[in-house]
């Protein structure tokens, strides 16, 4: 993770409220760097047909795009005088969501974005919804999805590594979450606590099938096989970065179920975690796995991407270049 100088925001439109606002003001004032506030604007409405007049419908695009402009001004000034800080407002005229942020991030050079997760206007439960994954899977900086509202007084960052590399996780990510989870917890006073959880029970399934563990092997005997397996790998990963030992949590039991019950415990800000996998085209996939986990989480989430990765959204938008250039 480089240096943070360029924090970027996507405003909400419908939460005037949002507390990715709040939350990435008090971190940029904390790295004394840049907040740009991005409002996304699209509507149906402002498509209208071939045989429209194109020039009234782009005059309409734009004037609600100025409209949006000046709402998103006045929360920067807001912002900028509450916490010190220099803050910039830009909306565009841009569609999906995700891909429109992308797009604006790679041109301003931002080095980590800040959204709020969707609201669940019925169990008032902030739940990612589908713009949320898109962006988890296609943002090419860190990620910080907020999900709570407030910030405790001395904030705790969890950062989950896998060092068994399930899921196909390269070894070099747990190394990048790790070193992302220590410099966001430094530039606000925080703690870095890790965090790896095995199910014993995998084991246990896999010696019934396996011909080289006698099958009379006791489940005790192979859970604690297991565990000393996990407990040395984890320990690998971890010791370089200094992290005191009671901050250092092996758990048995199943990520989707552990790790939200940590952040709970811990009273976490946030949770780093790096991409879940990838396939053969190294293209970022969410599992159901993490999807339950992610939407469990009592707080908020860091997203970490893989080095080898890059954005598909720029290969879309150079596809989008040249159909505009041919119609």
């Amino acid at each position: 993770m480089t240096d943070i100088s360029k924090i970027l925001c996507v405003f909400d439109e419908e939460r005037p409220d949002s507390p990715a606002l709040g939350r990435s003001a008090w971190f940029a004032a904390a790295c004394g760097a840049k907040l740009g506030l991005l409002a996304v604007h699209y509507s149906d409405y402002l498509l209208g047909h071939p045989l429209y007049d194109q020039s009234r419908l782009v005059a309409s695009q734009k004037r609600a795009v100025e409209n949006v402009q000046r709402k998103l001004e006045r929360v920067a000034a807001k912002l900028a005088g509450k916490y010190g800080i220099e803050v910039t407002a830009t909306a565009i005229w841009d569609h999906p969501e995700h891909e429109g942020v992308v797009r604006h991030l790679l041109e301003s050079g931002a080095d980590i974005v800040f959204r709020d997760a969707h609201l669940h206007s019925a169990l008032r439960v902030a739940i990612l919804s589908n713009e949320d994954w898109q962006l988890i899977r296609s943002c090419p900086v860190p990620l910080w999805i907020v999900k709570r509202e407030t910030i405790p007084d001395k904030p705790a960052f969890v950062a989950a590594v896998d060092p068994l590399h399930k899921h196909d996780k390269p070894a070099e990510l747990d190394e990048s979450i790790l070193r992302a989870g220590e410099q966001i917890a430094g530039q606000v006073g925080g703690e870095l606590h890790a965090f790896h959880s095995f199910d014993p029970r995998i084991a246990a399934s896999a010696a019934e099938h396996n011909v080289y563990i006698p099958v009379s092997l006791p489940l005790s005997e192979i859970e604690l096989e297991m565990r000393d397996r996990h407990a040395r790998r984890f320990r690998e990963v971890v010791e370089p970065h200094d992290i005191p030992a009671d901050r250092v949590h092996l758990l048995t039991g199943l990520p989707d179920e552990e790790l939200p019950r940590l952040a709970a415990k811990l009273d976490a800000t946030a949770v780093v975690m790096g991409a879940i996998g990838r396939n053969a085209m190294k293209q970022l996939f969410i599992g159901s796995t993490a999807e339950r986990t992610l939407n469990r989480l009592p707080c908020d989430l860091i997203v970490i991407k893989p080095n080898w990765f890059e954005t598909p959204v720029l290969a879309r938008s150079a596809k989008r270049k040249v159909t505009a250039a041919l119609t």
